[in-house]
């Protein structure tokens, strides 16, 4: 696997690109950018992820560990929904029940 991303870098590139902005948009970004400032940060994003690109070329496993990081993100977030939906719905089973009387 590592030598078909050695012998693909744009396809490297391109994942590598993709990893970063979802693991960015996901961790980082607090709140709405001006779109200028938006701009700004993707452009050097993109810039940065030629040095990850470099170093995955190198045989390091680049790729292999941000789907790991991704794949781990992706889970706490059905994890958080499955909570939400499961609290929600103990919710709305407490307030149906009656009340007892003293």
């Amino acid at each position: 696997m590592q030598q078909w991303f050695s012998d693909h870098p744009i396809v490297s590139y391109v994942l590598i690109l993709a990893f970063t902005i979802y693991i960015f948009n996901a961790v980082f970004k607090m709140g709405k950018l001006p779109i200028l400032k938006e701009i700004i940060v993707y452009i050097i994003m993109a810039i940065g992820c030629l040095v990850l690109l470099i170093f995955q070329i190198d045989k390091l496993p680049i790729i292999q560990c941000m789907s790991v990081a991704v794949a781990m993100m992706i889970m706490l977030r059905l994890r958080q929904l499955y909570d939400k939906r499961r609290n929600r719905g103990r919710a709305s089973d407490a307030a149906e029940q009656p009340k007892a009387v003293k």
